[in-house]
């Protein structure tokens, strides 16, 4: 397959034979003249192909650019990739500790439930146990009080009947 240069080359050269034959282009019978018209045809070839060498060496320094930049920007990219790596790795950690604090946290909320609920079962146990032990002391202090006026009441009775005895003996004597 011809080159994208060589096929230019052969249009030109098909051009050039046309104009020649269509007559445009006299062909006188002296060799001067041919040689005239062939030097003028080979100038205008050196000419296309002085120009579609410059399109060519153009197109290959774009194309170097082109190249070099999509290098840099493969580079660049990679180097995006290397930081975004190393931020994940940063996170990662942190992620990690924060996920195993939260859990930590969640098991020890779960245990303080039920230790809270026996808490308050125990408070209000021992409420109730405070209660009833105050209750027993108040009737403990006012058997004490009724036991001391019935031996209060007893020793008056008993004085009151030994001074009673005690006259009897004074009156039997």
């Amino acid at each position: 397959m011809a080159t994208p240069k060589e096929s230019y080359e052969n249009q030109q050269l098909a051009t050039v034979q046309q104009v020649r034959n269509s007559g445009m282009i006299s062909s006188n019978p002296s060799p001067l003249i041919d040689d005239k018209e062939e030097e003028m045809s080979r100038s205008a070839l050196a000419m296309f192909r002085a120009k579609e060498e410059e399109i060519e060496r153009k197109k290959m320094e774009v194309r170097g650019k082109v190249h070099a930049y999509l290098g840099r920007v493969e580079e660049e990219t990679k180097r995006l990739a290397e930081i975004r790596e190393e931020l994940e790795g940063l996170t990662d950690p942190l992620r990690k500790e924060v996920g195993i604090v939260r859990k930590k946290i969640y098991n020890v909320n779960k245990e303080l439930k039920p230790m809270g609920q026996t808490c308050q079962k125990k408070e209000r146990e021992y409420k109730e146990a405070l209660e009833a032990f105050n209750h027993k002391n108040r009737e403990k202090a006012r058997l004490v009080t009724n036991l001391m006026e019935l031996v209060n009441e007893s020793e008056k009775l008993r004085m009151k009947k030994l001074e009673e005895l005690s006259k009897n003996l004074d009156t039997m004597k």
